[in-house]
């Protein structure tokens, strides 16, 4: 496991912020939840945690600026540093008392993602990375899965929400190329965890399009520390900014964006 002083300001305040996920996970019939676009829910709870995360990393990084999904972006003092931070990721799963939600939290320097925090309250999985120092997760070091042929393969595809319908039709056609060339496909609801299922090895690669920076940013670090590739859905490297993402070991990132670019 990584023992650096940012991972530990990182990790905590992660803990800290997941502490109230999951106690609001168990009153769900108490939330109060606000209707942000046709299935896109944003809760209490999510802006609570998103609160607890900003005050807890301002607190250990004075004058680093955010990039937050229900804050916006906050200017630091500190040009060279900012969070990109998703305090849950998967709301309409956490809605729906489905455990597989995550807080989400990455650091930029310079425009370069070197560190990463992906935390599941509800499991206590915790995946973490920093830049040149690899992926680790449950305290064992994360390696990619290793299969190289497609129909032995497992691949995991997000699907955007209604409001942002205008895409579903592209993904019917990605997906239909996909389901015919591997074993299996599945849908989890979580764009970070879905990158960390990559990088444990449990998914063979994944792919999402319609998404935000702060959904990927910590993912993507923790699947190229793992051993993986990353890039958006047309082979781009600017994936964070485009919010295209494709991920996978080397031969099935590759073989994913194929039958993307097929479809």
């Amino acid at each position: 496991m990584i023992r650096s002083a940012l991972m530990n300001v990182m990790t905590a305040a992660a803990i800290k912020a997941g502490r109230g996920l999951q106690r609001d996970l168990g009153e769900l019939a108490n939330l109060q939840v606000s209707l942000k676009g046709p299935g896109d829910f944003v809760t209490a709870a999510d802006r609570r945690a998103e609160k607890v995360l900003f005050e807890e990393l301002s607190k250990a990084r004075p004058g680093y600026g955010f990039l937050m999904e229900e804050g916006g972006a906050v200017e630091g003092a500190d040009k060279t540093h900012r969070w990109l931070i998703d305090p849950l990721d998967g709301t309409t799963n956490f809605l729906h008392a489905i455990p597989i939600f995550a807080i989400s939290v990455a650091l930029e320097r310079e425009g370069q993602v070197v560190a990463g925090v992906v935390y599941n309250p509800a499991t206590g999985e915790m995946y973490v990375a920093e830049k040149g120092q690899g992926a680790f997760g449950e305290n064992r070091r994360l390696r990619v899965a290793q299969r190289k042929a497609l129909p032995d393969a497992l691949i995991g595809f997000g699907v955007a929400p209604l409001a942002r319908a205008a895409g579903h039709p592209r993904l019917k056609r990605e997906l239909s190329e996909v389901m015919a060339r591997v074993a299996n496909v599945r849908r989890m609801g979580s764009a970070a965890l879905d990158l960390c299922a990559v990088a444990a090895g449990r998914l063979d690669a994944y792919w999402e399009r319609d998404l935000n920076a702060w959904d990927i940013a910590a993912g993507s670090l923790i699947v190229r520390e793992a051993g993986g590739y990353v890039s958006g859905c047309d082979g781009e490297e600017n994936y964070v900014e485009t919010g295209s993402i494709c991920a996978g070991n080397e031969v099935m990132q590759k073989a994913l964006l194929g039958l993307i670019k097929a479809a």
